[in-house]
This record gives C-alpha cells, structure tokens and sequence, in this order.
C-alpha cells in the first residue's frame, strides 16, 4: 500500500492508493488543514489512525523546494525530513518531492476531461512541456523526454523578480517596493498575491470604490482572496474592483507563463495547474490571459503556435505523488 499526498500551505489531500492501475480510485482519502497541526508526521498520524491499513511506502509532493531529502513548507513553518519521518510514521520508505514535481509526474496520465484549451496551437510530439500553478503560492516546473518517457523537474521560478510589462504594473512594483523587499511573481500571481493587486487598485484609484458589503467581509477574513474571487464572479452583485485586480492578475500571469514558455520552448504543451484558474475561468477565456502570453515581440509566432491548457482536475498533484510513489518502487 502507498501511501500519497499532496501537501500545501492551506491544506494537504492524503490518499491510499494499492496500485498504479487505480491511480484514480483510491482505497481512502481525505483533505486536512495545514496550518492546524504542528508539522507533516502530526498530520498523516491524525489520518492513518482512521485506517487500519498497513503502509509500505509514502510519497508527500510538499510547496517548498527538496534538498537531500529534506524539506521545508514556503508559507508553513514545517520542517520535514524522509528519515525522520519514516521512523516516527513507521512506514518504510518515505519519500518527499516538489509539489510541482508531483505535479509534473501527473500531466502524463490527463485525459481531454482533465483540461480546458486556451490555444490549440501545435503540439510536438515528445516536445519539452511547461507547467506553471498559482495556488497559495506561484509553482513552476518542466518536463523532458527521456526516449522513451518524460522527466519532471521541479523550480522555484515562481520567486524570480517580478518584470512589468506596462505603466501600471510598473506602478504596482513601486507601490509593492514600498512593503516589500524583493517582489517576485508569487507576490502578484498567487493566492497570496491577488490580495496585493486588491490593494494597490483600491488605493491608486479612486473610480474603483469598495463596495461596504465587502469591506466588511474582509476586515472578519483571514484570507481574503476567496472573498475577492467570489465578488468579482458575482453576476447579481458586481463589483468592479475586484473584476478588475483578477484580469491583471491574469494578465501578469499570462506574462509570466509566456517567460517559462519561452525559457523552457516548450513546444510540447503549456499546462496551468494550481486551485485558482478552474475557479476563474471566465477571466482566462476572455483574452488577457493569452494577449500577455503571447506578447514577446519578436518570439510572439514561436507562442502562437504553444498549445496552452488549463489544468481542471484538482487531484492532480496527488496522483502525481502517487505515481512518483509507484515508480520508485520499481
């Protein structure tokens, strides 16, 4: 039995799963929060103690960069360890890898109902593929082929330093500069980003007023970025400031895609991942998502031609871990 998860600064999503042919049909599962217990081991205990199930091995894709086997969370103070962990979880083998690794290692197993197309373009079989995810955080990661499979490898890309592309996101890096010292593109593409574009368009413009209603369902959230999401999707009740922050938070978004893109040339396909997109999609369809993507001057044509997907299925991460898991075990 393999045990799998998918762990992140809000919540983690564990599963049991018996083999890679039931990738997507677990035995058992369950989404937890994060932020509710001390560290990982704490966690999958809480889980396992639910399941009288025997565990042979795990793989945890974890929102942080994974060095000699240990790792920590960007926006959690856990602190992991494979070793540490397989003795005080007495399982094994424990194994632990990006999330956007994880990730990464599930894009091969997406079927057409996993994904929604942005641009059809042109996929070169075999071609290198680009996976970009805003979640809490900004994820990237690319894969390769081997010759006879794909390689994932995972980046921290998402803290590269944030480039604007236009006069008013040159003045948002200003504004940013101003509370921050390094502004990277997680600062304006992620969960944990959207609260800053919010901000910066409700205090350096006055035609985009607060709604009250709203103004009182932030000041009671600890995390306001759902709050601004269901306002700027609310048909009956709109507010434009927060339609507003979420098309230039596509729109930086679609400008940074289209940099990896670029980087990695991935002419096998560009994947966006993460639990923000499907819940936006509407923002995505309606153009400045793919206009920044493609806007790269004279290497504008080699991006018409990038298929670019969103990625619908929200397990993915998890199946990624999973089939990591699996693979490791060969």
């Amino acid at each position: 039995m393999l045990l799998a998860g998918d762990v992140g600064g809000t919540k983690t999503r564990l599963a049991i799963f018996s083999s890679p042919d039931e990738i997507r049909t677990p035995i058992a599962e369950a989404t937890l929060p994060s932020a509710s217990y001390p560290n990982l081991e704490t966690l999958v205990q809480s889980f396992l103690a639910q399941i009288a199930v025997p565990i042979e091995r795990a793989s945890f894709g974890v929102a942080g960069p994974v060095i000699a086997g240990k790792a920590t969370i960007t926006n959690l103070l856990w602190e992991m360890d494979e070793l540490q962990m397989q003795t005080a979880l007495h399982i094994p083998v424990v194994k632990l890898l990006n999330d956007l690794g994880a990730m990464a290692h599930g894009i091969p197993s997406l079927n057409a109902s996993d994904i929604y197309t942005l641009n059809e373009g042109t996929t070169v079989s075999h071609g290198t593929i680009a996976l970009i995810a805003p979640g809490t955080g900004l994820g990237e990661a690319f894969l390769t082929w081997n010759g006879s499979s794909y390689n994932a490898y995972p980046s921290e890309g998402g803290h590269t330093d944030f480039g604007p592309t236009n006069a008013l996101e040159i003045s948002l890096l200003q504004y940013l500069l101003q509370k921050i010292e390094h502004v990277s593109y997680e600062h304006v593409c992620s969960g944990i980003g959207i609260p800053n574009l919010y901000y910066f368009l409700r205090n350096q413009n006055d035609a985009l007023q607060e709604p009250p209603w709203l103004a009182q369902q932030i000041a009671q959230a600890h995390d306001i970025t759902p709050h601004i999401v269901q306002a700027a999707l609310d048909t009956q009740r709109p507010c434009e400031l927060c339609s507003t922050t979420l098309t230039m938070f596509t729109a930086i978004l679609g400008a940074e895609t289209g940099n990896l893109a670029l980087k990695t040339l991935s002419t096998g396909g560009v994947y966006i991942g993460g639990g923000i997109p499907p819940r936006m999609l509407s923002f995505f369809q309606d153009g400045a998502f793919m206009r920044a993507f493609q806007r790269k001057g004279r290497l504008s044509e080699v991006l018409v031609t990038m298929p670019v997907h969103i990625i619908l299925n929200t397990q993915l991460a998890l199946i990624g871990a999973a089939l990591h898991g699996f693979e490791n075990n060969k």
